[in-house]
């Protein structure tokens, strides 16, 4: 039996920044959930433990616990132990996702600590490690829901899920891993693969940077090197290496070149990492979106990335490659992924399978209006930005989500600070990537958006059409908060949502606690979707077939985005159920959502 197939989530956890000696943390570990307000100190060994199955938040099923009410204060505990010989390397201790506060020690010295709760993060444990001893790791996470000061996306802050909020994630709920690196390493490597220039254009971030290092890269296509290049290794200096003839990342043909790149010092490699790219390019023309140089419609699916029995982390690789060749199947092209940072594999899968996304920050549930609220966004958002600037899928950054619809009425002008915030996200999103659009926030108030998005939920097709279709105007969601339209292209970033129990007849009802249960769905108070639900599945697709006629003869229409994938626990509006089966034949599915525009 493979690793794979003893621990849980055991692949190589990011696939274009491997290094060839790691170690999975995943698996058995203990922990502690302390009562609400008696926060305790467990660093020097837990009591009262109980076993945990890591990465799986204590609120799955998955972890074995399946606590579902609110988690304060978890601590994590387990052995750690490295062989080798570590004399002149360094032992890094990764994270792929802590929500939202996590300190970390070693026989009960603080190590590190870490902001956030959905990116990745790394620790240099060397000083606390000795070759071939045992070790305590303890992991403490503070994750305050309530508190307004963190984003948390589609997590409720209230007891149970309602709504289209739903079972919170605490603590670990990502891989864990050890990595074996030289005395100087790469801590982070941004590409850039530019089909203008013929260039990959690798930028540096380097740990204990030194004098005298130089950075190699090879590149690779179909087994076969291409190119390579050695240059000198400086801090934030861009490397470039040219490569003839470089093949398009396409949706239709998602080429990729492999990586290789070795920090060297004189002779001596003090570290290696394998990657990717892919050279495409994702520009604006006017009202316009240019992929390769030619008009984009992007045809996308809204994509929450919940799972019934691991609630943010998918049970396995193969349901992440799984969501993906589902839409794909339906008709989509791509998808939104909404308020939730998806995993490096999930991108890894969207690169090699040639799946277009729109990359979001899990912006809900904190204060816009509050300056360590607005700080706590500010500063995840850059994490984010950076973790996934990489892939080529990534074709668009979205901040926000509906920045303001919990103001109230449409017409309520929102304060200054928010305003501020809006037009800051903006700004940060095109410093750090400057190589593709920015929507500042999806629908309702935009203050510097170089896309148009707007959500609307109106089922009648000919109403939707009326609602989304004037132009020159053209729809606003918060026309008290937002700057008049210029021209940028025009989306449809939410619609559809029609509530349809699969497993009912007639009209959506609230299913049975026993049904929810069974699909792991967590104390729902009721079932819920947009408008009056479709009385058969005929109806259901007579309606869904119309909604898409009506968007698609919008003459300014420049894409969309159908809300949604799957069912999520009590909001049953999903193409498919929370177990991913098809509420239509894909086939159906496929005839619906293929279609484009003719014009």
């Amino acid at each position: 039996m493979s690793v794979e197939e003893t621990i849980p989530r055991a692949e190589l956890p990011r696939p274009q920044y491997g290094r060839p000696q790691w170690q999975c943390l995943n698996g058995p570990w203990t922990c502690r959930i302390d009562a609400i307000g008696g926060e305790s100190d467990q660093r020097d060994g837990i009591a009262d433990g109980r076993p945990i199955v890591v990465p799986f938040a204590p609120e799955s099923r998955l972890s074995g616990i399946a606590h579902t009410d609110f988690i304060e204060s978890i601590w994590y505990e387990r052995s750690i132990k490295v062989d080798g010989d570590l004399e002149n390397r360094r032992v890094l201790l990764h994270f792929g996702g802590v929500d939202w506060h996590a300190e970390i020690f070693v026989d009960g010295n603080h190590v590190g600590e870490h902001f956030g709760g959905s990116v990745h993060f790394a620790v240099d444990i060397s000083r606390f490690i000795h070759s071939g001893q045992s070790h305590r790791l303890t992991v403490h996470a503070r994750d305050i829901t309530r508190s307004h000061e963190q984003p948390l996306g589609k997590q409720s802050r209230e007891p149970h899920s309602y709504g289209c909020y739903y079972t919170r994630t605490t603590g670990i709920w990502q891989p864990v891993w050890l990595e074996i690196v030289g005395e100087s390493y790469l801590q982070d490597v941004a590409i850039l693969a530019d089909p203008a220039s013929g260039n990959i254009v690798v930028t540096p971030a380097i740990g204990h940077c030194r004098s005298g290092l130089e950075l190699l890269i090879e590149a690779r296509s179909d087994g076969t090197t291409v190119a390579s290049t050695r240059a000198p290794a400086q801090q934030g200096i861009p490397i470039s290496l040219p490569i003839p003839s470089p093949k398009l990342w396409s949706p239709e043909v998602p080429n990729l070149y492999d990586l290789k790149f070795e920090l060297v010092h004189g002779s001596k490699v003090m570290d290696g990492v394998s990657s990717y790219t892919g050279f495409r390019s994702i520009a604006l023309d006017g009202d316009r979106i240019l992929l390769n140089g030619k008009p984009l419609f992007p045809r996308f699916v809204l994509d929450q990335g919940f799972y019934p029995d691991g609630v943010w982390t998918a049970p396995s690789d193969r349901d992440l490659k799984r969501d993906i060749d589902l839409s794909m199947a339906m008709g989509f092209n791509g998808a939104r992924l909404h308020q939730k940072v998806f995993e490096p594999r999930f991108h890894y899968w969207a690169d090699k399978l040639g799946y277009l996304t729109w990359g979001e920050s899990p912006s809900w549930g904190f204060d816009v209006d509050d300056a360590a609220g607005a700080r706590n966004f500010l500063v995840e958002w850059t994490e984010i930005v950076q973790q996934c600037r990489n892939h080529p899928s990534i074709v668009g950054w979205t901040p926000l989500n509906e920045s303001g619809h919990r103001m109230g009425r449409a017409d309520t002008p929102i304060t200054v600070m928010h305003r501020r915030l809006i037009a800051d996200a903006a700004a940060l999103t095109r410093r750090l990537d400057p190589s593709r659009p920015v929507n500042d926030s999806s629908g309702w108030v935009h203050r510097d958006t170089d896309l148009w998005t707007v959500h609307c939920y109106e089922q009648d097709p000919d109403k939707l059409r009326s609602i989304v279709g004037p132009y020159p105007q053209v729809f606003h969601n918060a026309r008290a908060s937002e700057p008049d339209y210029e021209g940028q292209p025009f989306m449809l970033a939410e619609f559809g949502g029609a509530a349809w129990n699969l497993d009912e007849a007639g009209p959506a009802k609230p299913a049975s606690r026993e049904s929810l249960a069974s699909r792991g769905e967590n104390q729902i108070t009721s079932a819920w979707g947009y408008g009056d639900p479709p009385a058969s599945t005929e109806e259901f697709e007579a309606r869904l077939r119309a909604q898409l006629d009506a968007v698609l003869s919008i003459p300014h229409l420049r894409g969309y985005c159908y809300t949604q994938l799957t069912d999520v626990e009590q909001e049953q509006n999903g193409a498919l159920t929370f177990d991913r089966r098809p509420k239509l034949p894909l086939e159906t599915y496929h005839e619906i959502f293929s279609k484009e525009p003719q014009r």
